[in-house]
């Protein structure tokens, strides 16, 4: 009979590098739109908000030729307008057509698999409790698909002084980017309210997110500190530090590059563990990467929890003929 193998000492100077980590399918989606359309109408291009929530993405895609605006009626009257991957509402697409701008949708498909939920539930008669943060350009979207229809839900500490029409035509959805965890913690509050509250068919919360944050899980076992490369505007990477806190990491903290690592950070630590959120590039990642190394973490391994095969095609404003 073979004796198990004692636990092996961490190594010192170690990072543990998640996979996956970066860019979901839906912001490579985003990003190449903008770019796609830069190469084929030339600069400017302009995109209503910014077009994934990067700092590093958002000044890259500037230099290039983007403008990048809050408001629709800031584009020129006839110009080409782009909508970010977070979506928009219905009464945004009618103050593009009264301009006459020639639109491309970037909305990650996933987000609009939320909007069509929301309209179909709309329609059928349900009031929607929407599980989301106030503000956030995907929950604003939403919302204007139907709102009348729909009430906010920002966190189980909303549930409380929720009033609803008819506790039995009642369904919930969700922003895409939230933390898993913090979302069922809300659904289990609002079926204890209303029994009757129905489910969508599938999660909301997008495969990426619920994939980044597993992986965040994994590393908080091992590292001392876990690093993850984001923007703070950035829904699933602020999300995931806070995973990486509950997951019970005992340091967890958001980085947009290399330059905002702390050295003291470091102290008494051995394990790192290195991941990004969905809308930052790898190119940052490698960045923190070579910093750690110059800081004697030099020995990394990858650390896979799950395998991401999923891609999106252009938006079809793209693949065909625009102008």
């Amino acid at each position: 009979m073979t004796t198990p193998a004692e636990p092996t000492t961490p190594r010192p100077g170690r990072v543990l590098l998640a996979s996956p980590r970066g860019w979901c399918a839906g912001v490579d989606r985003a990003v190449l739109a903008v770019e796609k359309a830069l190469e084929r109408y030339g600069p400017p291009i302009y995109v209503r908000h910014e077009i994934v929530h990067n700092k590093y993405v958002v000044h890259t895609l500037r230099k290039k030729g983007a403008i990048f605006v809050e408001r629709t009626d800031e584009v020129p009257e006839g110009a080409i307008v782009m909508f970010s991957a977070h979506g928009v509402a219905p009464s945004v697409h009618a103050e593009a057509a009264e301009r006459n701008l020639s639109t491309i949708d970037a909305t990650c498909p996933l987000v609009t698999k939320v909007h069509r939920e929301a309209v179909r539930y709309a329609r059928e008669g349900y009031d929607i409790l929407l599980i989301g943060h106030e503000g956030h350009e995907e929950v604003t979207g939403t919302s204007g698909e139907a709102p009348e229809h729909i009430t906010l839900v920002d966190g189980p500490q909303d549930v409380a002084n929720l009033t609803v029409r008819d506790e039995t035509k009642l369904v919930w959805l969700s922003q895409t980017t939230l933390s898993v965890d913090e979302t069922m913690e809300t659904v289990h509050a609002l079926k204890k309210k209303f029994p009757d509250l129905l489910s969508p068919p599938s999660d909301d919360i997008c495969y990426a997110t619920q994939n980044r944050q597993t992986a965040v899980k994994k590393l908080a076992e091992d590292a001392d500190l876990i690093i993850v490369v984001g923007s703070k505007n950035s829904s699933n990477s602020v999300r995931m530090v806070e995973v990486a806190r509950d997951a019970g990491a005992p340091a967890a903290h958001l980085v947009d590059t290399a330059e905002e690592i702390d050295e003291a950070w470091l102290e008494n630590v051995t394990t790192i563990g290195l991941t990004s959120g969905a809308s930052a590039p790898d190119i940052l990642v490698d960045g923190v990467l070579r910093w750690l190394a110059e800081h004697g973490y030099s020995d990394v391994e990858t650390v896979t929890t799950a395998d991401e095969s999923i891609t999106f095609a252009l938006p079809q404003e793209l693949r065909r003929n625009l102008l």
